[in-house]
């Protein structure tokens, strides 16, 4: 236990990381639908729900455990990781510092409710619900009050879980992202595919007009998105968007590559948007 309350101060730092770990998941299942709901800043009630191929039943308890994952079969699948979570430590991670529910279904099995206290399984029962999988995470860090004061206001925790459902739902424009405040919904792209839909759907009409389509090649590199004209740079870089392969980075290099593109035709301390991959 005192292993895993370790691996959860690594893994999970406030409600946003929980989120980010969950909705990565969800990716990983082929969800065509995420929805992300949270109250209180995501500290006592935080549920992502997802339309992807679900848990097995057998195999639901097992999830839970340190280092279980269902994306790494060999060794040599380390040298060419495909999934984006597959470490085997969230799920752990987050259920020994919260009380969670599970709820989950296969296409082949019926569905299968679990309810965990600081990471232990408390009960387990067959749940008639659709195909996909729906973790409801409550009271978090509750058998752990010193992370407690490390945590910022409510409205400061649900800005962050804001910004990482934001930032999945541009990497990942084919799948439909909704995310629900105190019961408001705040976001909700049509997961079509069109990466500039989402950009106006997060982001607005203003910005997603001044946006310029961006696609190049070199060698085995391919750079593609969207970019804002000269006329309509920022005050900062909180809207430089980097995607690799579907994760979202931060590069100091990459966001000097892209301002140099601007060189001598914005002014000094304004800054370029883009969203590119």
């Amino acid at each position: 236990h005192v292993a895993d309350l370790i691996a959860a101060g690594e893994v999970v730092e406030r409600p946003a990381s929980a989120v980010k770990e969950l909705v990565e998941n969800a990716v990983d299942a082929g969800a065509t639908q995420i929805t992300v709901e949270v109250q209180n800043g995501g500290m006592t009630f935080l549920r992502v729900t997802d339309s992807g191929c679900g848990i097995a039943p057998e195999d639901a308890p097992t999830a839970f455990l340190r280092h279980a994952t269902s994306k790494i079969r060999t060794k040599e699948d380390l040298a060419a990781i495909g999934t984006l979570g597959f470490r085997g430590e969230a799920l752990a991670a987050i259920s020994s510092v919260s009380r969670i529910d599970l709820l989950t279904k296969t296409a082949e099995a019926e569905g299968v409710s679990l309810h965990l206290e600081g990471g232990v399984v408390t009960s387990q029962q067959p749940a008639g619900c659709p195909q996909g999988t729906t973790i409801l995470v409550r009271e978090l860090f509750y058998n752990t009050p010193a992370r407690m004061k490390f945590m910022k206001s409510d409205a400061a925790e649900a800005s962050a879980v804001f910004s990482v459902v934001q930032q999945q739902a541009l990497a990942h424009p084919e799948i439909s992202f909704r995310f629900l405040k105190d019961g408001q919904e705040q976001l909700h792209t049509d997961g079509q595919g069109d990466r500039m839909a989402a950009i106006y759907a997060i982001y607005g009409r203003e910005l997603a007009n001044n946006m310029l389509s961006v696609d190049g090649s070199w060698e085995k590199l391919r750079v593609r998105g969207f970019v804002t004209r000269p006329t309509a740079t920022r005050g900062n870089r909180a809207l430089q968007y980097f995607f690799l392969n579907g994760r979202f980075i931060r590069s100091r290099l990459l966001s000097a590559a892209l301002e140099e593109a601007y060189r001598n035709q914005m002014m000094t301390g304004r800054f370029p948007a883009c969203v590119l991959e």
